[in-house]
């Protein structure tokens, strides 16, 4: 195929390594190349060209915004500088796909919001869960009513904690920022806008060993997320750079006739469980697709630009998980509910290719109701 889409990295720490690696396989397709790459550490662009053979190297990010043959930036720098770049990237015309979050409070949120509106480039911020497969089947089995009306239902992700990047543990990082931040999208997605939050967070380790030095923690590392969405809809996250191993669901919605669980994490699952009354059994679906990855996102943004569709992952969606982590650390502070003013449009995950899986009488297309 011709025309790749030029790809412009700003941050080459370690998740650029995921994504770049997905970008060489598209390049073998012909869908996407990676040309261009800014970072302020020049041993990491001496990483680039020696591992990637990337030649048009920079320090300063502009220079990238610059270049007239990039059409998509890859924001994978700290979470607190992410706003800063997303905003100078959209209104440079370039399309983004920017790691979570997409900023770390809400008027800078609230602009990029604005000017993904206005920009010519599309905008798709991580993370990107609800573009998996097994996200997806979930999804349609939630709302076609497999598990009757869903009332409950709890998320968990955490482990021990970054020992690299003191970034992790500033003001504007932490455990929600980092971790929390793709409970709330799974459930978000599955229930829609929550409409208030209370919380219990904060610093369980108030110092740590980061880059072979001791720092002070000023980031929540530990957080429990209570969640209303309406109707007496409830759900709850738990989340944390403090737990060292788990066997648990990643995501259980618990509905009025049934339960669906994703197992292994919302961002690597391996298969789901469904229990049905009428059944009376569990059942037990393995994982579709084994290869699916977390930075799988690259490859929809890329689909999108060549076809001139938008992403799946919006910036509303985006902004209503961030005002919810926001003010679930608020909560935090003074034990205090928090009323969410944002919503979002619910992502429709309506796939012909997804619900081949199921026998027919079962597909059902929610985009077909009036």
């Amino acid at each position: 195929m011709s025309n790749p889409v030029k790809i412009g990295v700003i941050g080459c720490g370690s998740v650029m390594t995921k994504y770049v690696a997905l970008a060489e396989q598209l390049r073998c397709r012909g869908l996407a190349e990676v040309i261009a790459a800014s970072d302020v550490k020049s041993e990491r662009l001496d990483f680039m060209r020696e591992q990637y053979g990337i030649t048009r190297l920079t320090n300063n990010y502009q220079d990238i915004l610059g270049m007239q043959d990039v059409e998509l930036v890859l924001v994978l720098t700290s979470m607190q500088e992410h706003a800063e770049i997303t905003r100078a990237a959209l209104r440079a015309g370039k399309h983004v796909l920017v790691e979570k979050p997409m900023a770390t409070n809400l008027p800078e949120a609230k602009e990029i919001v604005e000017l993904a509106r206005t920009s010519p480039g599309l905008l798709m911020p991580a993370p990107h869960i609800i573009l998996s497969d097994t996200y997806r089947i979930m999804w349609n089995r939630v709302q076609r009513g497999d598990i009757g009306k869903v009332f409950n239902a709890r998320a968990f992700y955490g482990w021990a904690g970054p020992w690299w990047g003191q970034w992790f543990y500033r003001k504007g990082g932490g455990a929600l920022f980092d971790l929390g931040v793709y409970n709330v999208t799974s459930l978000t997605g599955f229930l829609g806008p929550v409409k208030r939050v209370m919380a219990m967070t904060g610093v369980a380790q108030p110092d740590r060993l980061v880059e072979g030095a001791r720092m002070k923690i000023e980031a929540e590392d530990n957080a429990h997320v209570l969640m209303d969405f309406g109707d007496s809809v409830f759900a709850v996250v738990t989340t944390g750079f403090t737990i060292q191993r788990y066997r648990t669901p990643a995501i259980e919605l618990y509905g009025t006739t049934g339960t669906l669980q994703m197992m292994g994490d919302d961002w690597d699952p391996d298969g789901y469980e469904l229990w049905q009354n009428d059944v009376g059994a569990w059942q037990v679906f393995d994982e579709t697709n084994p290869g699916w990855l977390w930075y799988a996102g690259l490859e929809h943004m890329v689909e999108c630009i060549r076809n001139h569709t938008k992403p799946l992952n919006t910036p509303e969606h985006a902004y209503h998980v961030l005002e919810i982590m926001l003010r679930a650390q608020e909560s935090g502070q003074d034990g205090q509910a928090k009323q969410i003013e944002s919503t979002f449009p619910m992502p429709n995950l309506y796939d012909e290719r997804v619900l081949e899986r199921f026998p027919a009488h079962l597909v059902h297309d929610p985009t077909s109701e009036p």
